[in-house]
């Protein structure tokens, strides 16, 4: 007879994430970071699809109740896999949650963890879009089955359901970017492998706004750049397959994570066969880009290179630096009238070591540069070292990608001053600073600028869309745009600061006869305050005589 899962009012997300991070805790000593990261998630997942499945069986349940369906004939009809097409993963019996709750209660010979490998298996066997994808070390000797079983028992408690499926998977897919972005603090420096911070994408995503065509990452980590496009579509009312999503990731674990990632967004996206080297063997062959988005590790020394590689049109990278290979294999995906946005080391806009300065020349000469944003320190929790964007355009002039003609120019942005700190050690950027980056960018290049699209603004039908062609004006201190003579001239340096100067002291407007009555009367006081402490210093060493 088949169990009847229980009614459960759906967990707030306070409550879903003090729960899962207490899960993690209950194999932190007993493995590494990286192993408990698979661990977790993966099972945070097989609860999702298990609740997911569980509530579309009770709409089915009932909606066969009210045609008059009898309990035999709703009992097949519920094991009908055609009945969850549209909404839901089909969840075999022997994989579904309480099955597994029931069995690591019960002692044997098959561990619970085996039991959870036998889950995963059929759940990707079932679907052909999880294939590949999740993670199958439940049963690893450095697993400790009583945790397992304990971590079982604990996620539990967590409902994805009762809230409907769009709103219950945005509640997972924020609870899998909070431990995501937890995890690669526990991490440390192989944490930035697969998270960049939420803030940084969006800035990315916002100044693009991709809202048609093919978007690629070609070092995808988790899948954060696709995911913050996915919400930027949904923000605007945008119907999400007007996307396409391509990838690639070097890393088994972080591929499988961005995999997993893309299937709770309901994301159907290419990350490629399986994971594999970008530079080496690129799985998206000669399919051009719309936008590229992209945090690539900094400063790579060993890389697959070849001298001859094709992508080297502007010059050959250097053999212990990526930088600028990246930055070749990204333009070099670009459609005619593509765009992207790239996260680089700050270095990269001054270096001419190796040839790399060459290569910057050859890119403001071919006018493919179209902004740089210097970014505040500390957003990184993976790296001290300061980081910049670029951002890439095959074609400034007027027409799709703005009303404005900006061929000759590229716009710098100083940002560095900008943020507040998280904690003692991590900035974040506010929403209406993202939004100050993405609307300069916009009223630059002329674009119809869109209120930002992040997970904790709220966007009004009212005010979705501002008015377009807004003027664009130089701020000291903010912003410049600048001629290619001018950028040539400083040795093809792309450094903000160097351009946009100081930001310009306040102006004091009043009658000029009141000026000068509060500067006498300001300057008098200091007088008496400096005189007072002369006295102060005299009587003090009048006392040590």
């Amino acid at each position: 007879m088949a169990r009847r899962p229980v009614k459960a009012q759906p967990s707030t997300r306070k409550e879903l994430k003090d729960t899962l991070w207490k899960a993690a805790d209950k194999l932190r000593g007993s493995m590494s970071a990286a192993q408990y990261k698979d661990v977790v998630l993966g099972l945070i997942f097989l609860k999702y699809v298990s609740d997911a499945f569980n509530e579309r069986r009770e709409q089915i349940t009932e909606e066969l109740r009210a045609d008059g369906y009898d309990d035999e004939a709703i009992a097949e009809t519920l094991e009908d896999r055609d009945e969850y097409a549209s909404g839901a993963f089909w969840v075999d019996p022997d994989a579904r949650w309480d099955a597994l709750v029931a069995d690591a209660k019960v002692a044997g010979e098959t561990t619970i963890g085996q039991r959870i490998n036998e889950a995963m298996d059929l759940l990707m066997h079932d679907n052909p879009s999880l294939e590949g994808t999740l993670p199958r070390l439940f049963n690893r000797d450095n697993v400790d089955q009583r945790r397992l079983a304990e971590l079982l028992d604990l996620l539990n408690s967590v409902q994805f359901s009762g809230m409907g499926a769009a709103k219950a998977r945005d509640l997972l897919g924020e609870v899998y970017e909070y431990f995501l972005a937890n995890f690669a603090l526990s991490e440390g420096h192989r944490g930035g492998e697969f998270y960049t911070p939420a803030s940084v994408v969006r800035v990315i995503v916002e100044v693009l706004q991709p809202r048609k065509g093919r978007v690629y990452d070609p070092c995808c980590g988790s899948g954060g750049m696709f995911v913050q496009a996915e919400k930027f579509l949904d923000a605007h009312d945008a119907d999400p397959t007007n996307l396409s999503v391509y990838g690639q990731e070097l890393n088994e674990s972080t591929w499988r994570m961005a995999k997993m990632n893309l299937a709770i967004h309901g994301l159907n996206g290419d990350l490629g066969p399986h994971w594999g080297d970008t530079f080496a063997m690129p799985y998206h062959g000669d399919r051009q880009m719309d936008y590229v988005m992209a945090n690539p590790p900094f400063n790579i020394k060993d890389w697959s290179r070849r001298e001859s590689d094709p992508r080297w049109v502007y010059g050959v990278p250097p053999a212990k630096n990526a930088n600028y290979a990246w930055m070749q294999h990204i333009i070099s995906k670009l459609a005619p009238g593509g765009m992207a946005g790239v996260v680089m080391a700050n270095g990269s806009m001054t270096s001419t070591s190796n040839g790399e300065g060459d290569i910057r020349a050859q890119f403001v000469e071919n006018d493919l540069v179209a902004a740089m944003v210097a970014l505040p320190d500390k957003l990184f929790r993976s790296t001290g070292i300061p980081a910049c964007l670029w951002f890439f355009a095959k074609d400034k002039g007027a027409g799709r990608g703005g009303s404005v003609d900006r061929r000759g120019e590229v716009l710098f942005i100083d940002a560095r001053e900008m943020g507040y700190m998280i904690t003692r050690a991590q900035r974040g950027l506010k929403a209406e600073e993202i939004q100050r980056i993405a609307d300069t960018f916009h009223a630059w290049r002329g674009m119809e600028q869109l209120s930002l699209a992040t997970a904790d603004v709220t966007v009004d039908d009212e005010d979705s869309v501002s008015a377009a062609g807004a003027e664009y004006e130089d701020v000291p201190g903010f912003c410049k745009s600048v001629s290619i003579a001018e950028i040539k001239d400083a040795g093809y340096a792309l450094t903000p600061g160097r351009y946009v100067g100081m930001a310009g002291a306040e102006e004091d407007d009043g009658p000029l006869d009141e000026k000068i009555a509060r500067l006498t009367s300001e300057l008098t006081t200091q007088f008496a305050e400096s005189s007072r402490l002369q006295d102060e210093v005299a009587s003090q060493l009048e006392r040590l005589k």
